[in-house]
């Protein structure tokens, strides 16, 4: 076997290690759902899906005050969103 063999073998035996590992504790939060939990979960309080494309700095700045205001990115987009509707109708 060739040496490139052997490193393209021992890199193989790396990546699937660290896909089969799961996700550290200190970025999995408090509880990890698998997805079906996750969507019944959101289906409980009325979620849907809704795929927006948005400007990457946009999105890096809702990341940032979502982050500073410590809620999650579904809440901040949600109230932003409202905030935005009451205004146009307003």
């Amino acid at each position: 076997m060739k040496r490139t063999d052997l490193e393209k073998n021992k890199a193989h035996k790396l990546d699937s290690r660290l896909k089969s590992a799961g996700t550290p504790e200190r970025f999995a939060g408090a509880a990890i759902l698998d997805r079906k939990e996750q969507r019944k979960l959101d289906q409980a309080k009325g979620l849907i899906p809704f795929a927006v494309k948005l400007d990457a700095q946009l999105a890096e700045e809702i990341r940032a005050q979502a982050v500073t205001r410590q809620i999650g990115l579904n809440e901040l987009v949600g109230e932003l969103l409202r905030k935005g509707l009451l205004a146009m109708n307003a």
